[in-house]
């Protein structure tokens, strides 16, 4: 799924996929913000595939229980879904307590079910030094198929650590993708994917940003077209 760059189009409300067929490649159901995510993923028909998450509360989402890893599992049962995204903190043993045999769990049941398994990482503080970021990637890609990376940026030099980042990891042959909150890394959402990263993150609907600096999802669109060169004729 993820040869490519894929942007995904980001709600908690599956009924808004037709909303985003005309800009996004895929939708990131955020289960955890979700109605009854298992009942809307029962009755979705729509025709874009669905990375499904279910975050963590300890890593800025609202599933507070392992109980997340359940619906996880039941959701990548379904034809639609190509992929899941898991925490690396979970997989590492660096999360709370029993987190890391249900991660890895979920993990091996995705590989079985061909579906793509998007290991992520989120900094709400900081960006750290770009060696530190590409030894991040590298940590999170070898947990699955794609390693995702997403930093806040406090100084346009946060923006340039993330570029050299995915410039480096992606030369090193890690699939990645990368992106740095708030607004002085904002524009890094439209600009890393010329480096390498592999998935674009932003909402169906503005008001219902789930990152902040989130571009709507047709800027988006635009942006990452005309810096990629796809919308030029010659």
């Amino acid at each position: 799924m993820f040869e490519e760059f894929v942007l995904t189009a980001s709600t908690a409300d599956l009924s808004e996929e037709p909303r985003a067929r005309e800009h996004a490649d895929a939708v990131e159901f955020r289960m955890d913000l979700a109605d009854a995510p298992l009942v809307q993923l029962d009755a979705y028909d729509g025709e874009l595939p669905l990375l499904v998450t279910n975050r963590a509360s300890w890593e800025g989402g609202e599933a507070d229980d392992l109980g997340r890893y359940d619906a996880l599992s039941t959701a990548i049962g379904y034809d639609a879904v190509a992929a899941v995204d898991v925490e690396l903190a979970a997989l590492r043993g660096n999360a709370p307590e029993g987190e890391r045999s249900h991660a890895t769990a979920l993990r091996d049941t995705a590989r079985e079910e061909g579906v793509n398994v998007v290991v992520s990482v989120h900094d709400f503080e900081s960006t750290p030094e770009p060696a530190a970021l590409v030894d991040l990637l590298a940590d999170a890609a070898a947990e699955g198929d794609v390693g995702k990376l997403a930093t806040t940026a406090t100084a346009p030099d946060d923006a340039l650590a993330m570029i050299e980042a995915t410039h480096e990891a992606t030369a090193a042959g890690h699939r990645v993708a990368t992106m740095c909150m708030g607004d002085p890394g904002r524009h890094t959402r439209a600009v890393t994917p010329v480096y390498g990263s592999k998935i674009g993150y932003a909402p169906i609907d503005p008001a219902n940003a789930t990152a902040p600096g989130q571009y709507p999802l047709a800027t988006l669109r635009d942006l990452v077209d005309g810096l990629r060169g796809d919308d030029v004729d010659g």
